[in-house]
């Protein structure tokens, strides 16, 4: 069975800090932090704070030479998968893994268009990290999805993350269809993600703002109907799923895309309303919601810019 030792990580986002801090936590020496320049002065000189303990990984220049890693994971926002695409390169062997934990459902693509689709895994998270500068909390809900697209029996490289991720108490979920489980992922970020970075409000108004819910569900209802266009057919049980996981989450925390807006950062808006509307293009689908959300969420990037 082949067997993950080193892992090459970028990305420290809550997401990329929430896991890499379990990897370092069970083998510090088997996982590198791809960053340079003033980035990686100012990681060096605060380090993180991760559910309260400080970690100092350990920070390779994209520019360096270095031995190919067994697993690169991708943790980057979408609109730093181009530079993370260079960034990776010289860590990336014949054997490598490449796992992309970004969210929406195009990253694997561009990745192995790149690197090759034979190095990639299908994956994305589950959870409700939350950064404030080099502060990051998390709870025991998170956990990440990955595999092929179909995992009746488990593929070497499905066993070999398995494997570093039961060593490192990492939890996470193998589907048996990983596209219909990153499809569904993909409606809920749509859904809640936009919802919640408009209203700027936490994950409770789920449960007790009907029009918070209104709107949400509006927006998933047109990932439903492109699902079915694209033969991945969601459908009400993958709505009914996801309020089952919308009571397990924190109810004071907030989505990624909602954390983004606050802070005056650039949202990953173009990989969930913005792939909406090209689908809705492609299959001729009508995607008004969606593409309301786009120019409401592009006007309040430009007006924090």
């Amino acid at each position: 069975m082949r067997t993950i030792k080193n892992i090459s990580a970028i990305g420290l986002g809550a997401v990329g800090c929430t896991y890499y801090s379990k990897l370092y936590d069970f083998n510090p020496d088997g996982i590198k932090i791809i960053a340079g320049g003033n980035r990686a002065l100012r990681y060096n000189k605060n380090g993180f704070i991760i559910n309260g303990k400080r970690y100092d990984f350990t920070y390779v220049d994209p520019k360096e030479k270095c031995t190919p890693a067994d697993l690169v994971i991708v943790s980057v926002k979408s609109n730093q998968l181009d530079q993370a695409i260079e960034d990776i390169k010289n860590h990336i062997g014949e054997n490598t893994i490449i796992l992309s934990l970004l969210n929406g459902i195009t990253s694997e693509k561009i990745i192995g268009e790149r690197f090759g689709m034979d190095k990639m895994l299908y994956s994305f998270c589950a959870g409700d990290s939350n950064r404030d500068g080099n502060k990051v909390d998390f709870s025991n809900v998170c956990n990440i999805n990955f595999g092929e697209k179909k995992n009746d029996i488990y593929s070497e490289k499905v066993r070999a993350v398995k494997d570093i991720f039961d060593k490192s108490k990492i939890k996470y979920n193998i589907p048996a269809d990983m596209m219909h489980a990153l499809w569904r992922k993909f409606m809920v970020n749509v859904g809640i993600n936009q919802t919640s970075a408009i209203l700027k409000v936490t994950y409770d108004s789920f449960k007790s703002s009907t029009h918070a819910i209104r709107l949400m569900e509006a927006a998933m209802s047109e990932v439903i109907k492109l699902s079915e266009k694209a033969g991945i057919n969601l459908n009400e049980d993958d709505l009914a799923e996801w309020y089952e996981r919308l009571d397990s989450i924190n109810p004071k925390s907030r989505t990624s895309m909602c954390q983004d807006i606050i802070y005056g950062r650039k949202t990953e808006v173009d990989i969930f309303a913005g792939t909406v509307c090209k689908l809705g293009e492609k299959y001729g689908l009508d995607t008004p919601v969606n593409r309301v959300f786009l120019n409401i969420i592009k006007a309040i990037e430009e007006v924090n810019d």
